[in-house]
């Protein structure tokens, strides 16, 4: 199904099928923008675009967390470092924000801050409020108050390094005053230019480009014009560029300096680096909302550009035990502006067909500027959606590119409605291939029944196996395959790998093998054969994502062959578990993360024999690598299965769950002969009691704490 089809869907309206599928489709799409907007400092969207597709990736994997991709934009911070500059580790990951849009959002963040420490509802929380600068994010290193090293984010693992670029701020200290400072300390902080300097900076970029000049730019916005002159690989003409520089945070350090985030930034301040003035001590989570109003009411004075307030858990202590989830800290917090709206006129709506053979609408307009940004066409909600808008082809419509849907339309304009406007009729035959397309009793989703038949899902289906983050095959895009599909060449996975056999009549074809113009041979034939042949050995986890299986992602692919290890024992031990109530079944149910609902979809896949049969001759064709194993630390703990059951007095199950792992040990729901542990906590249980039937070795908590290295 098309990306902008499916996103113009309510999250909760969404099938585990589609949400897959549009997880995919979100992973690839992010990964471009984050690569346009760190690495090449040129992006494509606007930043309330990119949150809002941030934002609707977290809400399908809140709704469905079994579907997070190993890929997914929650587990990524940035984009990878340019290959021009070195790199550099960063000691502590540089971790992106979640964000929220609103009063409610934010309650719910401080409420998950609770839950996962276990606090009263009542305790009061103490944040640090920092506007968020639109800038580019460093991390500087200090030794014994020198500056050694700066680098970018980048990927949040590895960046690039800037060292002598950032040696040209003036605002940047290159040796620490005062005293009490670690012996080394990962400085973070942000690079950015003021708008007023920005715009003469242009205006001079303008002229140069007018007069001729080579390799300059005329820049965007401030963020792109900073990003550009701090990576510039001559660090002479980033000294000419007017860039200032704010430190906002802390990374690795030898020891830390402060108790809290603010007495930290006092610090800073002491050191001799420039803080953020407006940056406040909210001592109550109820006077973020007024902060909030604050800004957004002197946004447009400030001297440099804003797009939100960060909240940062003022302790250290908590934020330490909070520790992140994905990409993100679970202690801080981006609260956005809100996104701009725009009106236009709606030409028509096309139906398009997914590769599960849904059909959903998308609006066609007439291109609009929103937020910066020229829109053109909206994903419409599904049909109950179009019927409950009541959108009509020639409607004014309201159109905005924030919150769960990008772009949106969020309403009609009725007093400017054309008299002959009817209501839009929903097919009820594929546009692809004609076929009857249904709508099953209960769900909001039409869907074709043409199956293998219908070209649509077929190719479709293909394209994903072959995607970047499934088989990752280099030149079998959707045109190619579309063309592979329609010579008859490739109807199924494996046929793929059978391709050399055709390779003749391949070069054949325009622009795949014949002669050019110029009268040199196309190579294409040639390279997508090779890339094929690279692709004869995957991992596991990506040969099981690339099968398509519903309600498998990326995630999921890479649980199941952590678990299972080998392909062998993963297809052995899925047809015992089509067997409801077996013991497969019950461990397959019990990795965390899987459940019964994706375990359903497994059985019926292996219950099917053309899909073994399929199955098995790709596994002819191609050999999947063994998954490594849990446990790779030297804790007791890892490589163990390990159960939590009852409560915890002195973490949260999650906070016990999360160290677990971290530690190495696979945790799952259920107790069954392969568990190792369960940790028994007050009020135990049926957990506690199966344990004891199964001979399986119960933890204290205080056992648990010393075995995890706590006590």
């Amino acid at each position: 199904m098309n990306a902008d089809s499916l996103r113009a869907r309510p999250v909760e309206a969404l099938t585990e099928e589609e949400a897959a599928e549009e997880l995919a489709a979100l992973a690839r799409e992010i990964a471009h923008h984050d690569h346009a907007y760190y690495v090449l400092d040129a992006p494509e969207i606007t930043d309330a675009e990119y949150d809002a597709l941030v934002r609707r990736n977290a809400a399908i994997e809140a709704r469905f967390p079994e579907l997070v991709r190993e890929d997914s934009p929650s587990r990524r911070p940035g984009g990878e470092p340019a290959e021009q500059f070195g790199k550099v580790r960063h000691g502590v990951p540089m971790l992106s924000l979640d964000n929220v849009f609103n009063a409610a959002d934010f309650e719910d963040f401080c409420a998950r801050i609770r839950r996962f420490l276990g606090l009263p509802a009542d305790e009061r929380l103490c944040f640090v409020a920092e506007p968020k600068i639109d800038g580019l994010s460093v991390n500087l290193v200090y030794e014994e108050g020198r500056f050694v090293r700066g680098a970018t984010r980048g990927d949040g693992t590895e960046g690039e390094d800037v060292t002598a670029n950032l040696r040209t701020l003036r605002d940047l200290p290159q040796r620490m005053k005062g005293s009490g400072h670690p012996a080394r300390i990962e400085i973070r902080g942000e690079v950015f230019m003021e708008k007023a300097e920005f715009l003469a900076f242009n205006a001079q970029q303008a002229e140069r480009v007018a007069a001729g000049a080579k390799g300059v730019r005329v820049f965007a916005n401030p963020r792109n014009a900073a990003a550009g002159s701090l990576r510039q690989l001559d660090p002479r003409i980033t000294a000419q560029r007017p860039l200032k520089f704010f430190a906002y945070g802390m990374g690795a350090a030898s020891e830390r300096p402060a108790e809290t985030h603010w007495s930290y930034l006092e610090r800073l301040r002491d050191w001799g680096f420039p803080v953020n003035p407006l940056s406040r001590r909210i001592e109550d989570e109820r006077e973020a909302e007024a902060f909030q109003r604050e800004m957004a009411d002197r946004r447009a004075s400030l001297p440099y550009d804003i797009d939100g307030v960060v909240y940062k858990l003022d302790r250290l202590d908590w934020q330490d035990r909070l520790g992140f989830v994905g990409r993100a800290p679970r202690w801080a917090i981006a609260w956005k502006f809100p996104a701009e709206q725009a009106t236009t006129k709606l030409l028509r709506i096309e139906i398009q067909v997914g590769r599960t053979g849904a059909l959903t609408p998308r609006a066609v307009m007439e291109p609009v500027n929103v937020g910066g940004v020229i829109v053109q066409h909206a994903s419409l909600h599904n049909e109950d959606e179009i019927a409950r808008k009541d959108v009509r082809v020639g409607d004014t419509v309201i159109l905005q590119r924030a919150g769960d849907v990008i772009p949106q339309i969020v309403g009609v304009v009725l007093e400017k409605r054309p008299k002959d406007a009817k209501p839009f009729v929903f097919p009820d035959r594929c546009p692809a291939c004609g076929s009857h397309a249904v709508r099953p009793e209960g769900e909001v989703v039409r869907r074709c029944t043409g199956g293998l038949t219908c070209p649509a899902q077929a190719v479709e289906r293909l394209i994903h196996f072959c995607s970047r983050n499934a088989m990752d095959i280099e030149g079998l895009g959707a045109e190619n395959i579309q063309k592979l599909y329609d010579e008859g060449l490739v109807r199924s996975p494996a046929d793929i790998f059978r391709l050399a056999r055709h390779a003749d009549r391949m070069r054949s074809w325009e622009g795949w093998g014949a002669k050019t113009k110029k009268g040199a041979e196309a190579k294409k034939v040639a390279n997508l054969l090779a890339a094929i042949e690279a692709r004869r050995r995957v991992p596991l986890e990506r040969f099981i994502f690339a099968l398509g299986i519903r309600r498998i992602g990326e995630a999921n692919a890479k649980l199941l062959a952590r678990h299972y290890h080998s392909f062998a024992n993963w297809r052995a031990r899925m047809i015992e578990a089509t067997k409801k109530g077996s013991e497969a079944r019950e461990e397959l149910e019990g990795i965390q993360g899987i459940g019964p609902a994706i375990a359903a979809e497994l059985e019926a896949f292996f219950s099917e024999p053309r899909n073994l049969e399929a199955l098995d001759d790709l596994a002819r064709e191609v050999t999947p690598e063994d998954a490594p194993a849990y446990g790779d630390g030297d804790s007791p703990v890892a490589g163990k299965t390990i159960v939590f059951t009852g409560t915890l007095e002195t973490m949260t199950r999650d906070e016990a769950e999360h160290l677990a792992e971290r530690l190495g040990a696979k945790v799952t729901k259920s107790v069954s002969k392969r568990t190792d542990f369960v940790v028994v906590g007050a009020d135990a249980g049926s957990k506690a009691k199966k344990a004891a039937e199964l001979g399986v070795r119960t933890l204290s908590e205080e056992e648990w704490r010393k075995m995890a290295g706590l006590a």
